[in-house]
C-alpha cells in the first residue's frame, strides 16, 4: 500500500492567482452550498445543543436518517447561520457534507454500536437487511479500522486526520458545475472557498467569477501542452511531461484530488508523464480524463493515478484509459499493473477490463494457456490475472502452481455475468503514434 504523505500547500499560488486579489475588489464570492434554498432558520437551541466530535442522527437528502459524527462548524455568510460538517458513519467520505442544524436530530439517542443506517418510519429505527445491503452497495460502505491490519489502519487514521474536512463544495470547470467529493490541498486562500472557478484548458483556479471571465478572454491554450499521441475521430490523447509542464500538471493533480481520496501526488510531478484524454471540437480539446505514469517505476506500475471527472463518467472513458495504459506497455514490451491501493471505483473499472480481456482470449483460444503466456499476450501482471480468474472460478491451485481450468459452461456463465462488459470505446492501437522513452 502506498504511504500517505503529509499534505502541504505549494509555497505560492500561480502568478495569475496572486494577482487576483487586486482585481474586482467590489465583487463578492457567491456562496453555493445553500443556493436556491430558503433560509433554514434553525433555532438557537438546536445550534447550542450540537457539539463537535459527537454522534447524532442526521437527515440525508434522501430522507433517510443516518448516524453522523460532527467534525467542524462554520458560519454561512449568506444567512449568517451556523453549518456543521458531518461524516456519515460507515459510508464513503465522498458523502461528507455541510448541513444546517435543522437536519440534525439532537433528541434521538444514538445507541452504542448500533446500526448506523435507520429508517425514520420504522419504529425500531432499523432498516431491513435488504435495505441496508442496497445502501451499502450504492454508497460504497467502507471497512472499519478494526477490519484492517495495524499498519494499514495507522496510515488510514493519519490520512483521515489530514484530509478530514472538505471546504470546497463545488467547482465550475468549463460548462460544468461539479459537486466535489474530497478535500484537496489548494493554497489556503483558495482551499477555504466554498467554490472555485477552474479553466478547463490550463486548470488555473480562481475565487471570483469576474477574474474567471477575464481569464477566459486571455487564455490562449486550447489543448493540453504536450504531444498528441493518439487521434481517432474526435478522441485524442496527449502526453504531457510533468517536468516540462509543472504548473499545468500540479493544477491537474489538485483538481483530481477533489474526486480521489487516496491521491498523494500534488506538487512533485517531475517524475511522471500525464496521458490526458480529450474530446475535440471546433473550440478546442476538452479534457475528459487522464492517467499518470511514473517515468521509472520500481514496482513495474504502468499507471499511478487515473481520473474521469463526474460529468464524463459512464461513457467508457475510464476503461479506455486503462486499456490505453496496457497498449503502451505492449509497445514497451513490459508487463504492468496499476499502483495500489485502488479506489472502490478503480477496482470496479480494472476488474471489468481484466475480465473482458481474459475472457476474449480464453473464449477464442483452442490450445492450453499458462498464466505466464496470458501475461505476455496482454501485458497484465500475473497476480492480477490470477485474482481475476479466481473470481470467475476458472483457476485451481494444483501441485504448487495455478492451473487455468476453463469449461464451456463456466465460460458461458462468465460471458453472461455482470463482470463481462464490452468496452464502449475501444482503443484502436493503429492510431497510437508513440515510442518508449529511454530509461
Amino acid at each position: 500500500m502506498m504511504s500517505i504523505e503529509a499534505i502541504t500547500s505549494p509555497s505560492s499560488a500561480p502568478a495569475e492567482n496572486q494577482a487576483e486579489e487586486k482585481m474586482n475588489t467590489a465583487e463578492t464570492e457567491p456562496y453555493f452550498s445553500l443556493n436556491n434554498l430558503e433560509d433554514p432558520s434553525p433555532s438557537k437551541d438546536e445550534e447550542d445543543n450540537i457539539q463537535l466530535a459527537k454522534n447524532y442522527y442526521c437527515r440525508q437528502s434522501t430522507g433517510i436518517y443516518h448516524i453522523v459524527e460532527v467534525i467542524q462548524q462554520r458560519t454561512n455568510p449568506r444567512f449568517n447561520a451556523i453549518e456543521y460538517y458531518v461524516h456519515y458513519k460507515g459510508l464513503n467520505r465522498r458523502l461528507d457534507e455541510w448541513v444546517d442544524a435543522s437536519r440534525i436530530d439532537c433528541n434521538r439517542k444514538v445507541p452504542d454500536g448500533g446500526n448506523p443506517l435507520t429508517n425514520p418510519d420504522d419504529p425500531d429505527n432499523r432498516m431491513t437487511r435488504k435495505q441496508k445491503r442496497m445502501h451499502d452497495e450504492i454508497n460504497h460502505v467502507e471497512p472499519t479500522f478494526a477490519d484492517m491490519d495495524p499498519a494499514t489502519a495507522a496510515m488510514e487514521k493519519e490520512h483521515e486526520q489530514l484530509t478530514k474536512v472538505k471546504y470546497i463544495v463545488k467547482v465550475l470547470v468549463g460548462e460544468y458545475l461539479i459537486d466535489t467529493w474530497y478535500f484537496s490541498p489548494y493554497p489556503d486562500q483558495y482551499g477555504k472557498q466554498s467554490q472555485l472557478y477552474i479553466c478547463e484548458y490550463c486548470f488555473n483556479y480562481m475565487k471570483l467569477a469576474g477574474t474567471y471571465l477575464k481569464h477566459l478572454d486571455e487564455c490562449h491554450l486550447r489543448q493540453p501542452p504536450g504531444n498528441e499521441i493518439y487521434r481517432n475521430a474526435n478522441i485524442s490523447v496527449f502526453e504531457v511531461d510533468g517536468k516540462k509542464q509543472k504548473i499545468y500538471c500540479q493544477n491537474l493533480c489538485l483538481l483530481a484530488k477533489l474526486f480521489l481520496d487516496h491521491k498523494t501526488l500534488y506538487f512533485d510531478t517531475e517524475g511522471f508523464f500525464f496521458y490526458v484524454m480529450t474530446e475535440v471540437d471546433r473550440n478546442g480539446a476538452h479534457v475528459v480524463g487522464y492517467f499518470s505514469k511514473e517515468k521509472v517505476s520500481a514496482y513495474g506500475n504502468n499507471l499511478a493515478c487515473i481520473l474521469v471527472p463526474p460529468p464524463f463518467q459512464r461513457k467508457g472513458y475510464g476503461n479506455f484509459l486503462i486499456s490505453f495504459s496496457y497498449e503502451l506497455s505492449k509497445i514497451e514490451g513490459t508487463v504492468g499493473s496499476p499502483e495500489k491501493p485502488l479506489s472502490d471505483l478503480g477496482k470496479l473499472s480494472y476488474r471489468s477490463y481484466w475480465t473482458y480481456v481474459l475472457l476474449e482470449i480464453l473464449g477464442n483460444f483452442c490450445a492450453t494457456l499458462s498464466i505466464k503466456e496470458l501475461s505476455e499476450m496482454t501485458s497484465i501482471d500475473s497476480h492480477d490475472i490470477v485474482s481475476s480468474l479466481q473470481l470467475l472460478n476458472m483457476i485451481k491451485y494444483w501441485k504448487g502452481q495455478h492451473v487455468i481450468c476453463v469449461t464451456q459452461k463456466n465460460l458461458d456463465e462468465a460471458i453472461h455475468s455482470e463482470h463481462f462488459k464490452h468496452p464502449r470505446l475501444p482503443v484502436d492501437s493503429r492510431c497510437i503514434k508513440w515510442h518508449p522513452h529511454p530509461k
